[in-house]
């Protein structure tokens, strides 16, 4: 079928759930995707901070070829090996002592939140269940992921949602204290808002909000879903702060593109959590632990991290050169290669031109180009986008 015909045959058969661009990827390799057509793409956009190794990697791949050969799927009801490797790779190069696994970020959220209320119920004194979220957040799309984010757009047409959920604004450690009450059990935040606009915090703002958390005797939840496993130039966002959470949400980058998701704890909060009170079937499975090890293994011994700190302080330097020449830009924020361009104006346009100049990139907020690619770019790659980007920002 031609690319005009399968356009046509996604939009019969497909659920309109997403404002897809007109193009099928159909193969990939690095930091670059061809379409149906042939044509090359340098992707900085990487899945949304998923294929964090780039395209096809060959450890990844011949990691999942390998275990596909052996075993797919076995029910979690017995010890499964290559999750115990993975869960252990988790726990010595993290805070925490256990180990949940799923399919995604949003189930890995959905964990958390379950473990939050658990813990609460058995380990806190009275009827505490609330868990304050942060406006512009994102944690997910099931109903209860949905309910914690705080973005009203993202509610509506779904009501009602569950309960238990209060927001205030990202980075106003007074709003936080002040939204506490008798019933929360626990604060939940990215360490970097991703879908909120990539908003950075203040330097003492996540450690303030352990401060609290320890005060209050309450728990403090990290969702690294998009920040974690080497955005941001280290394994971990959380490490640059100086403090730990008590839970952690992980997905994404975690299977390089195989689905995967994990929520991690410290030994007394995962101690709420016995048989029966939560389960995955997929979570876990062979596949995508196979998958896991070899990203967490290239992760950390490949010179991942480095290459994502040199090439984000780059990648910034360079658009903020562009900063000086066009007034559009206001904003530039970023840590590693999580970074965000804001603009005077929709940022759609752009990411519709770029798209046609061979440049993969998406925009949040209506107004927040957003930057998220493969780890292993170089300064060529770099770059390519900036001379694609001088050339569109020209034109405007």
């Amino acid at each position: 079928m031609k690319t005009e015909e399968l356009i046509s045959a996604s939009n019969e058969f497909i659920m309109n759930t997403y404002g897809r661009l007109p193009v099928i990827l159909v193969r990939g390799d690095g930091v670059r995707v061809w379409d149906s057509d042939g044509r090359e793409y340098i992707d900085f956009l990487a899945g949304i901070a998923v294929c964090s190794l780039g395209h096809s990697h060959a450890r990844v791949v011949n990691a999942i070829k390998e275990q596909a050969e052996v075993l797919t799927h076995v029910s979690n009801i017995y010890h499964i090996e290559p999750q115990i490797r993975m869960a252990r790779l988790l726990v010595e190069n993290s805070f925490a002592d256990k180990v949940f696994f799923c399919n995604s970020g949003a189930e890995a959220n959905e964990a958390a939140i379950k473990l939050a209320r658990k813990y609460a119920h058995e380990r806190m004194k009275g009827n505490k269940y609330e868990i304050i979220t942060m406006k512009n957040s994102f944690h997910g799309r099931t109903l209860t992921t949905v309910a914690a984010t705080g973005q009203e757009k993202f509610h509506h047409g779904f009501e009602p949602l569950p309960k238990g959920f209060k927001y205030v604004p990202f980075d106003d450690i007074d709003a936080l204290e002040g939204a506490i009450s008798e019933k929360t059990c626990g604060i939940m935040l990215e360490p970097i808002q991703g879908e909120g606009g990539v908003r950075i915090p203040s330097t003492d703002y996540l450690a303030r909000v352990r401060r609290l958390c320890d005060e209050k005797g309450i728990l403090l939840l990290f969702d690294e879903v998009q920040t974690g496993m080497g955005r941001t130039g280290d394994l971990f966002a959380y490490e640059k702060s100086g403090i730990e959470p008590d839970i952690m949400t992980l997905a994404k980058a975690l299977g390089n593109g195989f689905p995967l998701g994990a929520m991690l704890a410290k030994n007394e909060v995962a101690s709420a959590f016995e048989p029966g009170s939560h389960a995955s079937t997929f979570g876990g499975n062979l596949l995508a632990m196979a998958a896991g090890i070899a990203v967490m293994e290239t992760m950390l011994q490949d010179g991942i991290l480095e290459n994502c700190r040199e090439q984000g302080a780059y990648f910034v330097e360079r658009l903020e050169g562009l900063k000086t020449k066009y007034p559009v830009i206001r904003e530039i924020r970023g840590r590693g290669l999580m970074i965000g361009v804001e603009l005077s104006c929709e940022g759609g346009g752009i990411v519709h031109e770029a798209l046609k100049k061979g440049v993969l990139m998406n925009c949040t907020c209506g107004n927040v180009l957003r930057f998220v690619p493969p780890l292993v770019i170089t300064g060529e790659d770099v770059d390519s986008v900036i001379d694609v980007l001088d050339e569109i920002l020209e034109r405007l």
